[in-house]
């Protein structure tokens, strides 16, 4: 009688594995689609996002500006700057505007120049604040009442101070 329950206890455990690993391999594939559901709805929102900063990422125009000499303010003797920049615009529309208005353009820069002393623009950081009072003055409109200039950058090519 006892040869008969082994049997028995041998036929469960096999139907017990059985029914673990199936819930084991239901698990693993709910998991797999799941990581795949996922990573698919991230790409197919991905390429909206790469195509919107293509078409705003147009590369940048630039603006070369011819040299200027300017005496600056006295401080020990007479001093010079001899100076050559270029302006990073956005577009080549503001490229026309600015060739348009070049006149206007070195007049608020000559302005501007003419009232610095050597010691403030000698440093790097001098330079630098100088960069960003010219982006100031050439972000204001040409005309009275217009639109303000976009221009994104002054980048220094030549910078000499006797």
């Amino acid at each position: 009688m006892k040869a008969d329950p082994k049997p028995e206890a041998a036929a469960r455990k096999p139907t017990k594995i059985l029914i673990i690993a199936g819930v084991a391999v239901l698990a693993l594939l709910a998991g797999g689609g799941g990581a795949a559901w996922f990573f698919m709805k991230d790409d197919d929102a991905a390429p909206v996002k790469k195509e919107r900063r293509t078409s705003r990422a147009a590369p940048p125009e630039y603006v070369t500006v011819e040299p200027f000499t300017v005496n600056l303010q006295p401080e020990n003797g007479d001093q010079y700057l001899q100076v050559q920049f270029t302006l990073q615009v956005s577009s080549p529309e503001q490229v026309e505007v600015f060739k348009a208005n070049m006149a206007q353009v070195r007049s608020r820069v000559l302005l501007l120049l003419s009232g610095k002393k050597a010691s403030d623009i000698n440093t790097v950081e001098g330079k630098r604040h100088l960069a960003g009072e010219i982006l100031t003055a050439l972000k204001e409109p040409f005309v009275e009442k217009g639109e303000q200039q976009d221009v994104t950058d002054v980048l220094f090519t030549s910078f000499i101070i006797q």
